[in-house]
């Protein structure tokens, strides 16, 4: 009898003990976490608050947008995340370690406003770049440069040179550049902020696929609420200086979405909401 509860103890114990593993496995671990983060820029004409309070989660797999008025500090923001800039106060962890850790782990890549393509190299030598300073060997780089540049559609365009390509494919480029070392994580500085609507609405598309794709996470500055609504699977309102987070708003459209979905009352309602909240935000401290 002893020997039964025993056993029975102990199987209970063991049951426990799995399920409890499992819930730890089911915890999802943010790549990107911050606490109270403020940044304040010293000037000669006196001090800049840019940032204040800042609390976000960014979990695996999310496409999340910075959205809010101009000198909000949505750049200040991504700038931190990739370690261009140091917050005065708070926390903040990329892949559970510091900005400066996950830099030099090479944990993600960043995609500027513009292009930054070297214009006396071509499209391909462009995209190799990150590749040769990580040292691979030439049929490595060779694949690689094929599988990004098949992504982002620039296939058969290896050996122009930028001046030779739109706008638009340069910033594609730029895109593959920045996928190159297969980064786990992507930051997106208002890549397409300076094209047209329709060259614009064609990259969201493209940006679309290529995420549902690769299930990269995606942090994506933007302006446009259209933009933002369409890409992310989370939407960050944010305030004017210093820039404070307003609204959180869940995406909860599909994954692979499709232009026409703009019109759609789930889209728009989303849209209002984020309207509201600039609206809301632009005020906060009036």
């Amino acid at each position: 009898m002893t020997d039964t509860n025993m056993t029975g103890a102990t199987d209970n114990t063991t049951a426990s003990a799995g399920r409890d593993a499992q819930d730890h496995a089911d915890i999802v671990q943010p790549v990107i976490t911050t606490k109270d983060l403020s940044l304040t820029f010293q000037t000669n004409d006196g001090p800049v608050h840019a940032l204040s309070g800042i609390d976000i989660d960014v979990n695996p797999g999310e496409f999340v947008s910075l959205i809010g008025p101009s000198g909000c500090g949505k750049t200040t923001l991504l700038r931190v995340i990739a370690d261009l800039e140091q917050p005065t106060s708070g926390s903040i962890e990329v892949n559970g370690v510091s900005p400066d850790a996950a830099r030099k782990a090479r944990a993600y890549g960043y995609v500027f406003q513009a292009a930054a393509l070297y214009p006396w190299r071509t499209i391909e030598k462009n995209v190799a770049l990150p590749l040769e300073i990580m040292g691979l060997s030439h049929a490595e780089k060779k694949e690689r440069i094929a599988r990004n540049l098949e992504l982002v559609n620039l296939t058969g365009f290896e050996r122009k040179y930028p001046w030779q390509l739109s706008g638009g494919m340069q910033q594609r480029a730029s895109i593959a550049r920045a996928l190159a070392f297969d980064p786990a994580l992507l930051l997106m500085d208002e890549p397409f902020g300076a094209l047209d609507e329709i060259v614009r609405d064609h990259l969201n598309d493209q940006l679309n696929k290529l995420w549902h794709k690769t299930s990269k996470t995606v942090v994506f500055v933007t302006h446009s609420i259209p933009e933002a609504v369409y890409l992310s699977t989370k939407i960050i309102v944010m305030s004017p200086r210093p820039g404070k987070i307003y609204d959180v708003i869940d995406c909860k459209l599909p994954r692979e979405r499709t232009l026409e979905m703009r019109e759609s009352k789930e889209f728009l309602d989303v849209a209002l909401r984020v309207r509201e909240g600039l609206r809301a935000g632009h005020s906060y401290d009036e």
